[in-house]
């Protein structure tokens, strides 16, 4: 063990970390939600908020206000933006919070509380180009700080789609920051963005049964910190991987690794293939023309198939060499895999105790950061090897699963502990907090 882990919020409301991107780009800040459930799966939070992880002091970067709610944060590696989920102000029983009403909003350190709208919103046909007719998630910069990936679902296709038509599935999305998109003003939920939106990922409602057919793309990461190496040689700036939902040759559905190569020419974003961007009024938006999906796991015939353990999303090697995932081994154990760019597929740790959180990698790439067993672990990126930085603390009080995330100098990790916290007047409530291990 290398030391005791140090707490470093207090206020006596929840603090929500996101699975990765929390801290600054310069490792000083944590940012983070208020959301009160300890998992984050009720919306509920009004600000977005960052702590000084040596001093702890708290700046307050956003307050949400018309009655809407904020969440789930994630900082840009190479400046002072954030951005967020935001939902809808002045809600009403036709467009209150959901996942296809909701929309990514960034906000600057330095002009904290004035937020840009990330993607536009358009939701009459005929749709505009660059907008989108539904609601974004979990947004996380690329490396560069040029894209915003986020998974999306569709507010103008009905969840069973007619015959001839198709339904909304969730789906992953770049926006392609700097690129502002007006749409018109023929709804009231329409609103102009400050990037060009565009859904990456190709959708089938009925995959095939033992296809690469998918019905469902989530939990992605951008792949290296410059891209990845193709196997002819050539370099692949941008690509996303992501979980993709198969059918078995039996029908049973399951998640394999997928991945997508994205264009790295501008105007390539613009691009149309076969189908529009922006979709039709019976069809889901369209990736670019040059956006390339395909398949990296083919696990249907093992003991456990599939991406399994507790909701994680795809995490890659600095290197691009390595996208991380958690499987079962042939004993039923959560364990760490990886897989490269090119398919092969390996079993990374071999660990007696699963691997209990989402994940995150060191900036040399050298170690994975995970929970296991109650204890904040490294697992050895050459052997498997899972090496405990805090003392185990098991049941109430034992660090959650939602977050184990490297600071980008290398030096910490932060984690969140549910734990006792005193209110005014002497009670206390169990309050998520914020802590950081170092790890030398």
């Amino acid at each position: 063990m290398n030391g005791r882990p140090r707490q470093v919020t207090s206020a006596p409301h929840g603090h929500v970390l996101t699975n990765a991107a929390v801290w600054s780009a310069d490792s000083r800040w944590i940012v983070y939600d208020v959301r009160s459930d300890p998992a984050g799966s009720r919306f509920d939070g009004t600000a977005i908020e960052r702590v000084d992880v040596d001093t702890g002091r708290v700046e307050r970067l956003y307050t949400a206000t018309g009655g809407a709610c904020c969440g789930v944060v994630t900082a840009s590696p190479v400046d002072d933006r954030v951005v967020f989920i935001h939902g809808p102000e002045r809600p009403t029983p036709d467009w209150s919070y959901g996942p296809a009403r909701r929309q990514g909003v960034v906000v600057r350190g330095a002009a904290p509380g004035r937020a840009e709208a990330l993607d536009a919103r358009d939701l009459v046909p005929p749709f505009t180009p660059g907008a989108l007719r539904g609601g974004t998630h979990v947004h996380v910069f690329s490396p560069d700080g040029a894209l915003v990936s986020f998974t999306y679902e569709d507010a103008v296709l009905p969840e069973r789609p007619p015959p001839g038509g198709e339904g909304n599935l969730r789906a992953v999305g770049v926006a392609v920051c700097g690129r502002p998109v007006t749409v018109p003003r023929t709804h009231v939920r329409n609103h102009d963005g400050n990037a060009w939106s565009v859904l990456v990922t190709t959708l089938a409602d009925a995959p095939r049964p033992g296809s690469d057919e998918i019905s469902r793309a989530y939990e992605e990461a951008w792949v290296g910190s410059r891209g990845y190496r193709r196997a002819d040689g050539s370099w692949q700036r941008y690509a996303l991987a992501f979980q993709g939902q198969v059918r078995s040759a039996a029908g049973e559905p399951f998640a394999e690794a997928f991945l997508v190569d994205l264009p790295d020419d501008p105007a390539a974003w613009a691009m149309a293939g076969a189908r529009a961007l922006c979709g039709t009024a019976t069809t889901r938006p369209a990736p670019p023309r040059s956006a390339t999906q395909r398949r990296l796991t083919f696990t249907a015939d093992r003991r456990h198939p599939g991406i399994q353990g507790p909701r994680h999303w795809l995490r890659s090697s600095p290197d691009g060499e390595r996208i991380g995932l958690l499987m079962k081994d042939d004993a039923g154990i959560d364990q760490l895999w990886t897989v490269s760019p090119r398919g092969e597929l390996t079993q990374l740790s071999r660990s007696p105790a699963p691997i209990a959180s989402a994940f995150s990698w060191s900036p040399s790439g050298a170690a994975v950061a995970c929970i296991v067993d109650g204890s904040v672990c490294l697992v050895d990126a050459a052997d498997g090897r899972v090496r405990g930085l805090t003392e185990p603390i098991r049941g109430t009080g034992a660090p959650r699963p939602e977050a184990c995330v490297f600071s980008p100098d290398g030096r910490r990790i932060a984690f969140v502990r549910t734990v006792p916290t005193p209110l005014p007047g002497g009670a206390r409530r169990d309050c998520n907090q914020i802590f950081v291990v170092d790890v030398d």
